[in-house]
């Protein structure tokens, strides 16, 4: 059986990337690191840090336009709340205050 019991040879993509040799498992777990505690892992805490959670007023972008993806939403959220919004005259800071006040009243904050 051609490369039983050794190792094979490496391959690179179009990008000239090596891929790992999945042969050699040595090195795999030697480099393999243990993130199965939630102090390891920062996925695994009970509330990770996140620029998710930072204040809209504290954005270096907030002041600009609003994104499509927020027009579209806040637009449907007041849709839903019968509330008359006009998200073209938002910045993307006061769509997320906007879209985050919309979402609890309709109980969507969950």
């Amino acid at each position: 059986m051609p490369g039983f019991g050794r190792p094979q040879p490496q391959f690179t993509h179009n990008f000239c990337c090596t891929v790992a040799n999945l042969s050699d498992t040595s090195t795999v777990q030697e480099n393999n690191l243990d993130m199965s505690t939630p102090s390891d892992n920062p996925k695994l805490q009970d509330s990770p840090v996140s620029n998710a959670e930072k204040d809209p007023s504290d954005w270096v972008t907030g002041d600009e336009d609003i994104t499509g993806a927020q027009a579209s939403y806040v637009k449907t959220l007041a849709e839903e709340a019968h509330e008359e919004v006009k998200p073209s005259e938002m910045t993307k800071a006061e769509a997320s205050i906007k879209i985050d006040e919309l979402r609890t009243q309709l109980g969507k904050d969950e």
